[in-house]
């Protein structure tokens, strides 16, 4: 199972995530201490439990779990808070558990146990990384998220610790290194063609040859031309049938 943690106390965060670590199968994917980034994240990622705190910034723990709850694929929701009154608002949102601070270890130990045997005994939920990947992926341009088709993307290039990403007509500017953001695009569309550039393969129209046996990736609709390293030459022509 695949587990996101949202809680803005750095050491309950920090004794949560080892206790998970410790006691379960769960991987952890990420931790946050931000509403709003957590559901940023979840339009490109899915998970399959979220580990959430209610006094949270941006967008409280309840407002984020509303929104949540409207997904096609749910993930399981673990409320861990302070605040007891919630907790009929909770469960009508069908959560998972709901945890009151200061809990104790044996208290978390048998909810990760509780929830590994819920999934074990339910066939039908199939863990995050067996879902399809996302069709959509969320781009930033001028404080606004666009939910953009993968398919607009043509190519991205790294700029030391962000990521630049061009459609046919429109340049965005994602807080998020090359590595990241690629791991945010489908394998089977995009390829890493070279350090600083990915390339969306169903957008290249010309394949011309260059020096030291590499090539250069001339693109439907675009001037700029994408390179292709040495060290991914033989890649490329196996996955192009060169």
């Amino acid at each position: 199972m695949k587990a996101i943690i949202v809680e803005d106390e750095f050491l309950a965060q920090q004794e949560l995530s080892w206790l998970i670590r410790e006691h379960s199968q769960i991987t952890i994917d990420a931790t946050f201490d931000d509403g709003l980034d957590v559901l940023k994240y979840l339009h490109t990622h899915q998970v399959d439990v979220i580990f959430l705190d209610i006094n949270i910034p941006s967008l409280d723990g309840m407002l984020l779990a509303q929104n949540i709850s409207k997904f096609a694929n749910k993930p399981l929701i673990v409320f861990i808070t302070a605040y007891k009154e919630h907790a009929v608002e909770a469960f009508e949102l069908e959560a998972f558990d709901y945890i009151l601070k200061p809990w104790s270890e044996m208290r978390i130990i048998t909810l990760l146990r509780k929830l590994e045997n819920h999934v074990q005994n339910n066939p039908a939920l199939s863990p995050a990384a067996t879902r399809p990947a996302p069709h959509t992926v969320n781009l930033v341009k001028d404080e606004r998220i666009i939910v953009t088709d993968i398919n607009d993307i043509y190519y991205t290039e790294a700029h030391e610790k962000l990521t630049f990403v061009y459609t046919r007509r429109e340049e965005y500017v994602m807080s998020v290194n090359m590595t990241e953001f690629c791991h945010r695009l489908p394998d089977e569309y995009f390829f890493r063609c070279h350090r600083s550039y990915c390339v969306n393969l169903s957008k290249i129209r010309e394949i011309e040859p260059w020096f030291n046996n590499t090539y250069i990736l001339k693109l439907r609709d675009l001037e700029f031309q994408v390179p292709v390293s040495r060290s991914k030459v033989k890649e490329f022509r196996q996955l192009m049938r060169l």
